[in-house]
């Protein structure tokens, strides 16, 4: 009788051959079990998704794309290439597809090789009003290497000021528009960022990162029929694995695939490429639309509780996946906040507000997310019970053990990669 085959991970066999990697597995399984995770960055992947990462399609090398490879023997992940792409372009309407970057840092990095040249003019949103370090910050790539005109959000609305957009962009003249944020809660008018782009003979960038799950769900507009390329991650929103992708129009799918490769990168990790076709098949299903919806009616739900808890939401509240919280009222900084918070079993970041009068390491917000809390089954009640939770934790660290025994009430019947699962 033959020896039968492994296909994948055997994690006794991990406990066996190297127990002190093992415990830190578990202990991070455990860390996520224990406590409410509200970083609106991160998101549980399903097991599928968890196979595919630990398949041996990591062995493969396989540098170009795929039916034009530099290795032999790629016959097998040019398959689960294609599947990826073909699966994302439905996903999306979109007409080119690359599923190769690392990150969505790597994308972006892509993007601006395929549209810009060193010391071109882009237009983007400025870090400390909610958008990333990609988009022209001067410790990043980005503000080193091109030059950036910064756009942000008005004081009395705390929204983009789309006039100012438009006379940033016919001043400066931008080659590239980037539109998309980290830390802003309101939906994105990407129909008029297009017509300024249009105005000003630009191409239209769309990082949509943090909402590309809420778009593939169809709970917020898609940037896709607007922009020219646009750019994500896939372990947010999305609920895939650590990793980016790039959308764009026919017209530019060449310059994409070789700003990606060679420009860029090398070889793919064909094990992530097969676990983001999971992913893109997953939100392919009628399941993940009432999934992408909930995340928002969750965040919208935890973003009342906070506000009748006395903390002040940005913009007034939110359409998307996350809030923006202002603690100035509370006289707390958003660090300590994080740091109140940790202790009571409920993780969540400091962030900047708008014209926060903190440094970046200090704060005067909060970002609170719930892509994991809805995939973890949890609704609107229990969001306006967590609202409370953080709350009392934020102003009341005494009662921290209080906090803590009703977080663990509240997942007991919550918590992820459960045995029957």
């Amino acid at each position: 009788m033959g020896v039968e085959p492994t296909y994948g991970p055997d994690f006794g066999q991990l406990q066996r051959q190297d127990p002190e990697l093992a415990r830190i597995l578990l202990d991070e399984v455990e860390r996520a079990r224990a406590g409410l995770q509200l970083i609106a960055s991160e998101n549980f992947t399903s097991p599928a998704v968890l196979a595919a990462l630990g398949s041996t399609l990591s062995n493969k090398y396989a540098e170009g794309y795929p039916g034009k490879r530099y290795y032999g023997g790629c016959e097998v992940v040019d398959r689960a290439e294609r599947l990826a792409i073909e699966r994302a372009r439905a996903l999306f309407g979109a007409e080119h597809a690359n599923v190769q970057p690392h990150s969505g840092a790597s994308a972006n990095l892509a993007a601006y090789a395929a549209l810009l040249q060193p010391g071109d003019t882009m237009l983007a949103m400025a870090l400390p009003h909610g958008g990333h370090l990609t988009h022209g910050s001067k410790v990043n790539f980005s503000g080193r290497w091109f030059d950036v005109a910064a756009y942000g959000v008005r004081r009395d609305t705390e929204l983009i000021d789309y006039d100012e957009v438009r006379d940033l962009a016919l001043r400066h003249r931008p080659k590239v528009i980037v539109c998309g944020a980290t830390a802003y809660p309101r939906l994105i008018d990407y129909g008029v960022l297009r017509g300024i782009a249009d105005e000003v003979g630009a191409w239209l960038l769309a990082d949509a990162a943090h909402p590309i799950g809420l778009m593939a769900g169809r709970a917020v507009p898609s940037a896709v029929p607007y922009a020219d390329v646009v750019t994500f991650t896939t372990h947010k929103s999305l609920r895939g694995p650590r990793g980016g992708g790039i959308l764009c129009t026919a017209e530019l799918a060449a310059r994409i695939d070789r700003a990606v490769f060679p420009f860029i990168q090398g070889g793919p990790l064909m094990h992530a490429v097969a676990a983001k076709a999971v992913a893109f098949g997953e939100a392919l299903r009628p399941e993940f639309a009432d999934y992408a919806r909930q995340v928002v009616a969750n965040a919208q739900a935890l973003c009342r509780s906070l506000a009748a808890e006395g903390m002040r939401p940005v913009s007034g509240g939110t359409d998307t996946h996350l809030a923006l919280i202002d603690l100035r009222d509370l006289a707390i900084s958003g660090a300590e906040a994080e740091r109140r918070c940790a202790a009571a079993g409920i993780t969540l970041n400091r962030n900047a507000i708008p014209y926060d009068p903190e440094p970046a390491a200090v704060t005067s917000g909060i970002r609170v997310g719930t892509p994991c809390v809805t995939t973890q089954g949890l609704g609107p009640q229990e969001m306006a019970e967590i609202g409370t939770l953080v709350a009392r934790a934020i102003r009341k660290p005494e009662a921290v053990e209080d906090v803590q025994a009703r977080v663990a009430a509240l997942l007991s019947i919550h918590q992820p990669y459960l045995s029957e699962d």
